[in-house]
Formats: structure tokens, C-alpha cells, sequence
């Protein structure tokens, strides 16, 4: 059976393990060391996909017959492109930034058989309302470290979830790996989330 091909996350964020795991999916982790830029001539959802096609077509060349999943999440508030902050000063207006607005998550993601040399790529979107945030608040979360290393300065599955007011759309997109879509996508692959084992890994 086709599920029982080798799949790999391009990707060390536990974060995105995490979600690939409620798959219930066998995989193997293989960091891509990409260097996310952001092209400016590019709208948030291509910007999206084309950084995680990057990030798995560098990965897909270490593999020989494997599925290959990458992703990159981007924060876009009123055309503004938010990436991960540089230091806590960046994360600390970041927050600012956002603080009583809803802002877009837009994650892009791509699946690439090393075999047969398919390739998809798909960008999804949630919404997320902050609400209002005090000083006293964005001094604290930029304190915590968590900011540091997330797209938009602050992580929904953590203490950033304290600043989050509601979210319109796939929870999981805002924490970084649609998971309802990217199921659907690996399907067109032969690849089935919550399939029945019948022998193999």
C-alpha cells in the first residue's frame, strides 16, 4: 500500500510534529536550512507557498522515493507582512501592531513525491482578533522568550493564546500546518490520514 512510502517533514518545529502526528501518519523529520526571505513582489498566499516549496524541494533532493511535506506560515495585517521577529524590541511592536485588530494566517504548504516527481503546492488562510493588549501584558508575553521564534511574534498553542480574543478558520493553520487540508492534498499522493494499518510501519 502506498501509505507505507517513506514520508518526511521538512521542517524541526515541534510544533508542526506535532500536528502531522494527529494524522496518525509514520514519518521521519529532516530539517530544511532554508533561509526564509521575503520577496516583496510576491502577494502573502505565493509568498507562502513559494517559501515552503523551497524549503521541501531543497529536502526532496536528499530523498529518493519519499513524500516530502514543507511549510511557512506568514502574519499579514493590512498588506504588512510579519515574519518571525529578530529580537524581543521587533516582537515587542510586532504586538503592538496587532493588538486590538484581526490580522491573517496564511500558511503554504507543499507535498513533493521524490519518486514520481509530482508536486503540489496550496495556501490556506484563518483569521485571528486580538484583543487589546496593555503594556504591562506585551512586556510580560516578549519576557516569556515564546515571541521569539514565530511568525507574528506570539504562538496560539502557548501563552500567546491568552492574547487571542477568537479565530475564524483552521486552528491548526494558525499554528502552523493546516491539517484538514494538507489530509486532502496527501490523498491526490495516495497517502490516507487515519487509514486502517494492515501490516508495516
Amino acid at each position: 500500500m502506498s501509505n507505507f512510502r517513506t514520508i518526511i517533514l521538512a521542517s524541526a518545529s515541534p510544533r508542526r510534529r506535532e500536528i502531522l502526528e494527529k494524522t496518525g501518519l509514520k514519518f521521519k523529520v529532516d530539517e530544511s536550512s532554508h533561509e526564509e526571505k521575503f520577496d516583496p513582489g510576491l502577494k502573502p498566499y505565493e509568498l507562502a507557498k513559494a517559501l515552503s516549496r523551497k524549503k521541501a524541494r531543497e529536502v526532496a533532493r536528499r530523498h529518493k522515493k519519499a513524500i516530502v511535506i514543507a511549510a511557512d506560515t506568514v502574519v499579514v495585517l493590512r498588506g504588512r507582512l510579519f515574519g518571525k521577529p529578530g529580537d524581543e524590541e521587533q516582537a515587542r511592536q510586532m504586538l503592538k501592531a496587532l493588538s486590538g485588530k484581526a490580522h491573517s494566517v496564511i500558511t503554504g504548504f507543499t507535498i513533493i513525491d521524490t519518486a514520481g516527481k509530482k508536486e503540489l503546492s496550496r495556501a490556506v488562510e484563518s483569521k485571528v482578533f486580538f484583543k487589546r493588549l496593555s503594556m504591562d501584558e506585551i512586556e510580560a508575553y516578549v519576557g516569556s522568550g515564546e515571541p521569539l521564534d514565530k511568525a507574528g511574534a506570539y504562538g496560539i498553542q502557548g501563552l500567546g493564546a491568552v492574547l487571542v480574543k477568537k479565530i475564524e478558520g483552521d486552528f491548526f493553520n494558525v499554528m502552523g500546518l493546516p491539517l484538514s487540508a494538507l489530509a486532502v492534498s496527501l490523498r491526490k499522493f495516495g497517502i490516507r490520514a487515519l487509514s486502517r494499518p494492515s501490516g508495516g510501519v
